[in-house]
């Protein structure tokens, strides 16, 4: 009897000392719930303190982008890839042995049945066969096309064709995701994704010093047979014209480059109303500004581009520009290379004026441009 007592005495005391230990540290420890709600996902801020959210979804830009871009087939093409040298980043010819020519891309531009694609997917066709994302399929026509810029103009009849919404590529930001839809290795209707790694990316590919070459670099997976597909951003808005690749084996390895559209659509315009690309020249000899450059300048930026030397009658020399110019404004968009100077004049028009800034002996000296052709 005495030991049960003792028991019950010991466990009395045992619960005492087991509340008063939960007592102190329900007073010195954090107030944590057991019924506390956890977040579905964790999130990372940014140093701003926006919420990234790393879930993505691109139903809805695939969907709105997929059935405005075609497919092209230039049966009986005597192109080659030692007679152009985009071919040799970017050869459309079918795998699987079909006819000879080449298979490509196209974006729907108009509902009335004109296409953009690449001057490399059509410039030796014989005939062009398009087929829409519906499977319908038809005889195009070359309205014109520019080997200076890789862009081509074609025609099918027919109407009520879907088309996209215009991104503005000038606002592109790296960064920024992209879907590359084209017709990889006759595979039709696929779409890839990416973000845009580059922007004003020259890869010397256009022969020639009148070429323009100021793409938009993305690591979206492009494959022959994208050539004259679309980039689109996020929303599905036409931001570009996949073009090329950087490759060593003919195939993807990492980068795919796009016309931007801002300077597609001054192209295709052209094209559609006067069966050629209307181009204005800023008449100059140029070069990069680089730290080299710099130094012998005596300027103390490293960015820009330099006129080495003025063609008579030209647009820069009638503005008053003068070699040793050091051009690093237009229309207040500022120009850190060659690529980005090239895309900003093709897009102008004959008789258009531009706002340059040039750094002179170490001012700034803006002078109004009126744009001439050559």
């Amino acid at each position: 009897m005495q030991q049960w007592w003792k028991t019950i005495l010991a466990g009395a005391v045992g619960g005492a000392i087991a509340l008063a230990g939960v007592f102190f540290f329900s007073q010195h420890s954090p107030n944590i719930s057991a019924t506390a709600e956890l977040p579905v996902r964790q999130v990372n801020l940014s140093p701003g303190g926006t919420p990234f959210n790393p879930t993505f979804d691109f139903k809805a830009a695939a969907q709105r982008a997929t059935p405005s871009v075609v497919h092209i087939s230039a049966s009986g093409s005597t192109s080659s890839s030692t007679d152009n040298p985009l071919r040799f980043f970017f050869d459309d010819s079918s795998p699987f042995g079909g006819p000879s020519g080449a298979t490509g891309s196209g974006v729907i531009y108009s509902s009335d049945g004109y296409i953009v694609t690449n001057n490399h997917v059509v410039e030796k066709a014989e005939t062009l066969t398009v087929t829409l994302n519906d499977n319908r399929k038809f005889t195009a026509e070359v309205i014109g096309r520019d080997d200076k810029v890789d862009l081509a103009v074609i025609k099918i009849d027919a109407v009520d064709l879907p088309t996209l919404e215009l991104a503005d590529s000038d606002q592109a930001e790296i960064g920024e995701w992209v879907l590359a839809v084209g017709n990889p290795l006759d595979l039709t209707s696929t779409v890839t994704a990416g973000i845009i790694s580059a922007k004003g990316r020259s890869l010397e590919l256009i022969p020639g010093r009148d070429a323009i070459e100021s793409f938009l670099q993305t690591d979206a997976a492009v494959n022959p047979g994208n050539s004259g597909g679309a980039l689109v951003d996020a929303s599905g808005n036409l931001l570009g014209i996949n073009t090329a690749i950087a490759t060593r084996t003919g195939m993807f390895q990492g980068y795919s480059f796009a016309i931007p559209v801002n300077l597609v659509t001054r192209i295709a315009d052209d094209i559609i109303e006067f069966g050629s690309f209307q181009r204005a020249f800023l008449g100059v000899s140029i070069y990069p500004l680089d730290a080299d450059a710099a130094v012998e300048l005596g300027v103390e930026i490293n960015q820009g581009v330099v006129i080495d030397e003025l063609v008579d009658g030209g647009s820069a020399q009638y503005a008053g520009l003068l070699p040793r110019d050091i051009i690093i404004k237009v229309n207040n968009r500022t120009i850190n290379d060659v690529p980005e100077l090239t895309e900003m004049v093709g897009r102008s028009k004959v008789g258009d004026v531009l706002q340059l800034t040039v750094m002179r002996k170490g001012e700034e000296v803006e002078l109004p441009v009126r744009m001439r052709a050559q």
